[in-house]
């Protein structure tokens, strides 16, 4: 994940993947090779939010356009 994200901070990638394990939506792996390493995998209820996460970045895709005009009308307005 640090390597697709590399502006993540390794306490803030550790404490979120401790508390998306703690909530069930990740699986915590130890993979027995020297060095130990540890590997996490999308638990079954983490899994059942891809519907939603597709569903939401459809919307995104359809609606940005619209919410950049609205940004641009309101910055032309406001600032």
């Amino acid at each position: 994940m640090r390597r697709v994200v590399p502006a993540v901070g390794q306490k803030s990638l550790t404490a979120t993947l401790r508390r998306l394990e703690r909530n069930g939506m990740v699986e915590r792996v130890v993979l027995q090779t020297r060095p130990v390493a540890i590997e996490y995998r999308i638990a079954p209820i983490g899994d059942s939010l891809n519907e939603l996460v597709d569903a939401l970045l459809t919307w995104t895709s359809r609606n940005l356009p619209e919410v950049e005009r609205a940004r641009a009308r309101y910055d032309a307005e406001v600032l």
